[in-house]
């Protein structure tokens, strides 16, 4: 069987690269395990996914990054399961008020791949075992900065986590029947720029050890099937 380990830059899986290299990229039980680097922001990995889909669809992918937190409950140095995204400035902006393509009715809430504007994973029960804490995320192609945006976010989608490709990945799960899961370790609140009070470092470092853990029980992503 073969996963597929996505993500969008080396370097938040540099530590699982090292460990699949030594591995010749297979895991315990024999099982090839690829990896895509799609790049930055919902084009790119949109692109990135669809190519590579083009030469081989995998039985499951993992989708593994480090994101912003919204909420003190997943600060800086934790790691959480993203059970459902939305994408957070597909839309207009507009006497104050942010509407997206749902409020300007180009998209149904609820015709497929979404479910009241989100995309849900349905995958996510089958890792409630990592004890992990479940979350909603937001995907933006520009990271958020100004308190407005971040309390608008907040309100209306319910974020906890913020990313550039999540929305992205789940989409294309939905939409192409690929059991998936998405791993995100936050390295930092929301709206902080001082990279000082960033915990970059650690962040990749605890979601590489999850990763590196899930890849040697490939056999939890057949159950998803």
């Amino acid at each position: 069987m073969e996963i597929m380990l996505v993500a969008a830059t080396q370097l938040e899986i540099a530590p699982t690269l090292d460990w699949l290299q030594k591995n010749s990229f297979r895991t315990g039980n024999n099982h090839q395990i690829s990896v895509l680097i799609t790049g930055v922001g919902v084009v790119l990995t949109t692109y990135s996914l669809m190519e590579a889909l083009r030469d081989k669809k995998p039985a499951a992918w993992l989708q593994a990054g480090i994101g912003g937190s919204f909420s003190l409950n997943c600060p800086p140095g934790t790691l959480s399961i993203v059970q459902e995204e939305a994408f957070g400035d597909l839309g207009v902006e507009e006497n104050g008020q942010f509407r997206d393509v749902f409020d300007m009715q180009f998209q149904e809430a609820n015709a497929f791949p979404f479910t009241e504007k989100c995309l849900l994973n349905p995958y996510t029960s089958h890792w409630a075992h990592l004890q992990l804490p479940f979350v909603k995320s937001v995907t933006v192609n520009e990271i958020t900065t100004s308190p407005q945006r971040i309390q608008t976010l907040q309100q209306k989608y319910a974020a906890i986590v913020e990313s550039m490709e999540g929305a992205a990945f789940h989409y294309v799960s939905l939409r192409q029947q690929i059991p998936f899961l998405q791993l995100r370790s936050i390295s930092n609140m929301v709206g902080e720029r001082d990279k000082k009070n960033w915990k970059l470092k650690e962040s990749v470092a605890i979601l590489n050890k999850q990763v590196i853990e899930i890849l040697q029980q490939p056999e939890l992503f057949v159950q998803n099937n």
